[in-house]
């Protein structure tokens, strides 16, 4: 539980920061998201693709670089997924904490 949320806080802090831009629909037009490509804190955000979106999954190593894994939104669905899994970890542990009994 702890590394995937880990994982999927500072990947979203450094994505915030100095992600690059990303081809949000196909179409080519990159769209910027992070601090360092102009945005403030109100306007930044994690710009999701399409592909992101739906259900592909994209994973790094089938990319042909990290480049490319960047600009078709590769950090969004890290960070999705490894929040995902670190949620559904954390209800598993409340589930197995519900079933302690004290013994009297």
């Amino acid at each position: 539980m702890i590394p995937t949320l880990l994982t999927a806080t500072s990947i979203f802090i450094m994505a915030c920061i100095a992600a690059p831009s990303v081809d949000i629909n196909g179409i080519r037009e990159p769209v910027s998201g992070s601090l360092l490509y102009g945005n403030n804190i109100i306007s930044g955000a994690i710009i999701p693709t399409s592909a992101a979106i739906g259900l592909h999954f994209y994973p790094i190593w089938e990319a042909a670089s990290v480049d490319e894994w960047l600009y078709n939104g590769g950090p969004y669905e890290l960070i999705v997924l490894h929040f995902l899994l670190g949620v559904a970890c954390y209800m598993g542990r409340e589930w197995e904490l519900s079933f302690h009994h004290e013994d009297k």
